[in-house]
């Protein structure tokens, strides 16, 4: 009798693995309904405007990571790592781990055909993004729909922002880098990338799941931490949530207290990581005369991470259809994965 074969697909967002490749990818991100909304007609020539305006910032931000963005690569060290967890407790099936990315290579389109040359018998679509959004999770949701043809029941994880394995994950990572630094007195940052503040008015849970996941990361750490959210990455003219991480970057030195800031949102070592937190902030950080500074790192490959991660797909395995992993949102939220998306994956 033949093995069942799995197919888990990581939804990514991508980066471009070169200067020549930055243009082309932000027209990509920009032409995206879920990042603009506005008619194609519109769309499509604004993408092209917002590409050559940034691509000159972005080609250098690059530059500092060696001209490239890391993440294909970390997607690729955790798609690995995640692959030996899932063969150690699913011996008796065939499993094979694909990456998607939403904006470059591996696209979303390529990888679907992938999958289907794999034949599989099970589909788990697996977001690297622990919170929902329409933004995010939410767009490689679709580009999947539209593109796979191939064979297997599917199944998909919309969230999994309280997962134990991802809290654990960030409070070893926040202590590490707290006590490798002698335990200075410090607040705590948790730095997620912002959305629009419409985004989040229109019903998306982003902002609720981030806010869970913080509460859950601190719960465990104890109450003696000072903590607060805010959101890094803000750009152009709508308003953002807040406060931003420059905000708080401020707030704290307004107090002499010391920063650490921890990725929240974040599970891979890219551009918002490396250049806006790591250079960007830090300069900002050193300004204000803000004596300490640090950074914990994304999970990335840590075993508690990826045990988690491995924990959410088997979890999701009996079931078919659009659903969280752990606590679902409250009904507020119209936008929230298994509402958008209904019960086929």
């Amino acid at each position: 009798m033949s093995r069942k074969r799995i197919a888990v697909v990581l939804f990514n967002l991508g980066g471009p693995d070169g200067p020549a490749a930055v243009r082309p990818f932000l027209e990509n991100l920009f032409s995206d309904p879920a990042i603009i909304d506005a008619p194609a007609i519109i769309r499509w020539p604004l993408a092209a405007f917002i590409a050559r305006t940034r691509a000159r910032s972005a080609i250098a931000n690059y530059a500092r990571m060696g001209g490239g963005s890391p993440l294909l690569a970390e997607t690729r060290a955790q798609a690995k790592a995640l692959r030996e967890a899932l063969k150690t407790r699913i011996g008796d099936a065939v499993v094979e781990v694909f990456i998607a990315m939403r904006y470059w290579a591996p696209t979303t389109e390529g990888t679907a055909t992938e999958v289907a040359r794999f034949a599989p018998d099970e589909v788990v679509l697996a977001p690297l993004y622990p919170q929902f959004s329409t933004t995010t999770t939410g767009s490689s949701l679709a580009a999947w729909r539209k593109a796979y043809r191939g064979s297997g029941t599917s199944r998909a994880i919309c969230c999994w922002y309280d997962e134990d394995g991802l809290v654990e994950a960030h409070v070893r990572r926040i202590l590490e880098t707290w006590e490798s630094a002698g335990r200075p007195k410090v607040r705590l940052l948790f730095s997620a990338h912002g959305l629009p503040e419409k985004v989040v008015s229109g019903g998306d849970p982003y902002q609720w799941q981030i806010e869970a996941t913080c509460a859950a990361i601190a719960a465990r750490l104890g109450e003696t931490w000072d903590w607060q959210i805010c959101y890094q990455s803000r750009v152009g003219p709508l308003k953002w949530l807040g406060p931003s991480t420059p905000e708080a970057i401020s707030a704290a030195a307004a107090e002499g207290l010391g920063v650490l800031i921890d990725p929240v949102a974040f599970v891979s070592e890219h551009v918002e990581t490396l250049v806006e937190l790591d250079h960007d902030y830090a300069l900002l950080a050193k300004a204000a005369n803000i004596r300490v500074y640090l950074r914990a790192p994304v999970v990335g490959i840590l075993p508690t991470f990826i045990d988690g991660l491995a924990n959410v797909i088997i979890d999701a395995l009996p079931r078919e259809g659009v659903a969280p992993e752990g606590s679902a949102c409250p009904h507020a939220f119209a936008r929230c994965g298994r509402r958008t998306f209904g019960e086929a994956a």
